[in-house]
C-alpha cells in the first residue's frame, strides 16, 4: 500500500515522523530568515555595521537561500532527500555558530549566506520528501497544508523570539538555539526518515547548477548593493552579469539531454502559473511585509516585542488559514487568483496607518492580508510538487521556492526605493501599499488566464 493512502495513525512510525520533522525544518528555517528584523539595532551595534553592511545582515541570508533552492531541489530528487535534509540541518547548524561567535560584521553575513544554502537545502528537501511519503491527493493535501503552515508560524515566531532573547539575554543566543534545533533535526531525520530519491537519478548537470547559482547570486547581490546607491557600478555589472548568466542557463538547459530544469515545463500552464504565483507574492506580499513593520514600529514608537507581535497578527493568520485552506472546494488555480486579490485588498486596507501613527488601524489589513498568505502558500506548496513529474518533487519545490525568494528580494528592494521616495518613511509606505496592490492584483489577473489553459 502506498505511504500517502495510509492512515497516519496506523501507518509505520517513519511514515508519521516524515511530516513533523519536514515541518519543523521549515518552521526553524523561515524563523531564522526573519529573526533579525526586530534585533537589527542591537546587532548593527555590536557588530559596528553601517548602512551597507545592515542591508547584508537583512538580506545576506536571501542570497543563499534563492542562489541554492533550485539546485538543491535536483540533488535531492538525486542523491536522497534524506541525505541532503541532514547534510542541510548540520550546515545550518555549523553556520549559526559562525552567526552567533561573529566579531565582525562581514564575518556574521557569511554565517547568514551559508545559513541560506542550508535552508534551500531544508526546504527543498522536506517538501520532497513530504511529496514522497504523501500521494493520495487528500492525503497530500493535508500534509503540503501543514508544511505551507510552517511557512507563516516560522515568520511571525523569528522576530518575536529573537527580540525576546535580545531582551532578557543576548541576541546571539538565538543562534545558539537555532544550531541545538539543527542538530536535533538532523539526527531525527537519520534516525526516523526512510531515503527517498527519484526513481531514475539524472547525470548531474553542473553546467546548469553552475550558471542557475551564478544568475541569481548576481541578481540578489544587484538587488542588495542596489538599496544603498543605484548608481553604483557593482550594482548594473552585478544585474548584466545575472542576465548573461541566465541566457547561458537557457540556451544549457535546451541542450542538455538530462537538464536540471526541463524547459519544457515551461509549456505547462500550471507550472508557470503557480511560478509567477511564487514570483508574485514574493514580489507583492513578502517584500512588502518584510518593511512595513520597522516602518509602523518606527512612527509609532512601539519597541521591538510589541512590533513581533503587531507583525504576528498578519503571520499568524497566515498559519491558522493554510491549515484549513485545504477544505476549499477551489481548484488551485482558483485559490491562488482570490488569494492574490485577497493580498492586494489587504495591503489597500492599510493604506494610511503609519501617516496616522496608529497600529490599530493597520489591524484588519494585516488580517486580510494574513487570509491571503496562507491561502497562497497553501496552494503553492500544494502546486510546486503537483505541476512537475512525480520523481521529481524536489526539483519543483526548489523552481517555486526560488521564485518566491527571488520576487522576495525584488520586492523588498522596490518598497525600500518607493519608501526612500516619498517625503517621510510613513507617506513611502502608503506609496509601496499602493505599488503592492497593483502588483498583486495584476499577478490575479495573469493567473486566471493561464488557468483558463489548462
Amino acid at each position: 500500500m502506498d505511504a500517502g493512502t495510509l492512515d497516519p495513525a496506523k501507518s509505520p512510525p517513519r511514515t508519521r515522523a516524515t511530516l513533523p520533522i519536514a515541518s519543523a525544518a521549515t518552521l526553524l528555517a523561515l524563523m531564522n530568515y526573519t529573526a533579525p528584523t526586530t534585533v537589527l539595532a542591537d546587532v548593527a551595534r555590536e557588530l559596528r555595521a553601517d548602512i551597507g553592511g545592515q542591508t547584508w545582515i537583512l538580506n545576506g541570508i536571501s542570497l543563499g537561500l534563492a542562489a541554492l533552492l533550485l539546485t538543491a531541489g535536483s540533488l535531492a530528487d538525486n542523491y536522497g532527500r534524506r541525505r541532503l535534509f541532514a547534510i542541510g540541518s548540520l550546515v545550518l547548524a555549523a553556520s549559526s555558530v559562525l552567526c552567533a561567535a561573529a566579531p565582525t560584521v562581514w564575518l556574521f553575513v557569511v554565517g547568514r549566506l551559508v545559513q541560506g544554502a542550508a535552508s534551500a537545502a531544508l526546504i527543498a528537501a522536506g517538501l520532497g520528501l513530504v511529496a514522497h511519503t504523501y500521494t493520495e491527493p487528500a492525503a497530500r493535501a493535508r500534509g503540503t497544508a501543514v508544511w505551507s503552515a510552517m511557512l507563516g508560524l516560522g515568520i511571525a515566531l523569528g522576530p518575536l523570539v529573537s527580540a525576546l532573547f535580545g531582551a532578557f539575554t543576548h541576541w546571539r543566543i538565538f543562534y545558539v538555539a537555532v544550531s541545538v534545533a539543527s542538530v536535533a533535526l538532523a539526527a531525527g531525520a537519520v534516525r526516523w526518515l526512510d531515503e527517498t530519491r527519484a526513481e531514475r537519478a539524472r547525470r548531474v548537470d553542473l553546467p546548469g547548477m553552475l550558471t542557475m547559482t551564478g544568475a541569481v547570486a548576481l541578481l540578489v547581490t544587484a538587488l542588495t548593493l542596489g538599496r544603498t546607491g543605484w548608481s553604483d557600478p557593482a550594482v548594473w555589472v552585478s544585474a548584466l552579469g545575472a542576465l548573461a548568466l541566465l541566457a547561458a542557463f537557457g540556451v544549457i538547459e535546451s541542450r542538455r539531454p538530462e537538464p536540471m530544469l526541463d524547459l519544457a515545463l515551461l509549456r505547462r500552464p500550471a507550472f508557470v502559473g503557480a511560478t509567477l504565483a511564487a514570483l508574485v507574492t514574493g514580489l507583492s506580499v513578502i517584500g512588502l511585509m518584510n518593511y512595513f513593520p520597522p516602518v509602523l514600529q518606527q512612527v509609532t514608537g512601539i519597541g521591538p516585542v510589541a512590533g513581533a507581535l503587531v507583525f504576528g497578527i498578519w503571520a499568524v493568520t497566515s498559519f491558522v488559514v493554510a491549515l484549513v485552506a485545504r477544505r476549499l472546494s477551489w481548484s488551485a488555480g482558483r485559490q491562488l487568483v482570490w488569494g492574490m486579490v485577497l493580498a492586494g485588498v489587504g495591503e489597500l486596507a492599510m493604506f494610511g496607518a503609519a501617516e496616522a501613527g496608529s497600529w490599530s488601524q493597520a489591524v484588519p489589513g494585516l488580517l486580510v492580508a494574513g487570509v491571503a498568505s496562507g491561502v497562497l502558500n497553501a496552494a503553492l506548496a500544494g502546486q510546486a510538487v503537483a505541476t512537475v513529474p512525480a520523481d521529481r518533487a524536489s526539483m519543483g519545490s526548489g523552481a517555486n521556492n526560488t521564485a518566491r525568494y527571488i520576487g522576495s528580494s525584488v520586492g523588498v528592494a522596490v518598497v525600500v526605493a518607493v519608501v526612500s521616495a516619498g517625503r517621510n518613511p510613513a507617506h513611502g509606505i502608503d506609496l509601496a501599499l499602493i505599488v503592492s496592490a497593483a502588483t498583486a492584483f495584476a499577478g490575479a489577473v495573469g493567473i486566471a488566464l493561464l488557468s483558463r489553459k489548462n
